[in-house]
């Protein structure tokens, strides 16, 4: 029996250097024009994050793993910014429908057998929360195995792991970071982006971003750098500065995946009959 062919992937443009500060300059637009609703990702997120300071602010060993294992996360939770810039483009209303319908769009899409419904974000999201939780539990045997003492509180963390002069163990937690990021890096970078908006498989979208990022190793080197140290301000403000943030890179986010693939070739993704036929009832149907 023959094999079947690969999927075909989407054409991937090459970028200049300069362009991810054209994508932050065009998130900021987009989080003027969406209003709250687009800060509200950022308030849930770090409202979220103080729920865990809390639990685990006596157990640094413990956060440390936790908050840098949100940087593999982060796609999925952007998932409603995808959204709202995608309306936005088009020209319709970005608001909280545009979100709810997003994030409900997997319950209507199960019987679809073409590999290409909403479940594939579904699948997406779950195998980076796999990834997420499993540098938690690295990060944290890590640090309590190799630690010359408990490390409980961030003080503890930058005096005994950060600026040890004896040992590698924050290198060696560097190194074994890195080493996870980069490919899940390269995975997602548009993967979802471009999962929300075409009816592409996850193989599809998954091998697209590889192919973005060996397309433009440079600029996305950048752009990963311009993550990591958004992100790090954002927690280094003890989680306030996520709250612009998280929708900056999110909206971010979308416009690279638009520079970056020329995606049509695939057909776009439609709402649901139940969305479509409760947006065309308040008179907001596309």
């Amino acid at each position: 029996m023959p094999r079947k062919p690969p999927p075909p992937l989407p054409t991937v443009r090459t970028i200049r250097m300069v362009q991810p500060m054209i994508w932050l300059i065009l998130a900021w637009r987009d989080m003027a024009r969406a209003g709250w609703i687009s800060f509200a990702h950022g308030l849930a997120v770090t409202l979220a994050g103080g729920a865990m300071l809390s639990v685990a602010h006596h157990r640094f060993w413990l956060l440390a793993g936790a908050l840098s294992g949100f940087l593999v996360v982060a796609p999925v939770l952007a998932t409603g910014l995808y959204a709202l810039s995608r309306a936005l483009e088009r020209g319709e209303p970005a608001n909280l429908g545009v979100v709810l319908r997003t994030w409900s769009q997997w319950q209507t899409s199960r019987g679809n057998n073409g590999g290409g419904d909403a479940w594939c974000m579904v699948r997406f999201g779950l195998l980076l929360a796999l990834a997420g939780t499993g540098w938690v539990l690295t990060s944290a045997a890590l640090i309590t195995l190799l630690a010359p003492v408990p490390i409980e509180t961030p003080v503890d963390f930058l005096r005994h792991v950060v600026m040890a002069r004896e040992g590698w163990l924050f290198e060696l937690w560097l190194g074994l970071g890195s080493l996870m990021a980069a490919p899940i890096f390269a995975s997602s970078v548009v993967a979802m982006p471009l999962l929300l908006d075409r009816r592409a498989t996850l193989l599809q979208a998954v091998l697209t971003s590889w192919q973005a990022v060996v397309a433009n190793p440079l600029p996305m080197a950048f752009w990963a750098a311009l993550i990591l140290g958004f992100t790090l301000l954002g927690l280094g403000s003890l989680l306030l500065g996520l709250v612009a943030v998280l929708p900056m890179l999110g909206h971010a986010s979308w416009h690279a995946y638009r520079d970056l693939v020329d995606a049509s070739s695939l057909p776009e993704r439609e709402i649901p009959n139940g969305a479509a036929t409760a947006l065309q009832n308040n008179g907001v149907a596309r």
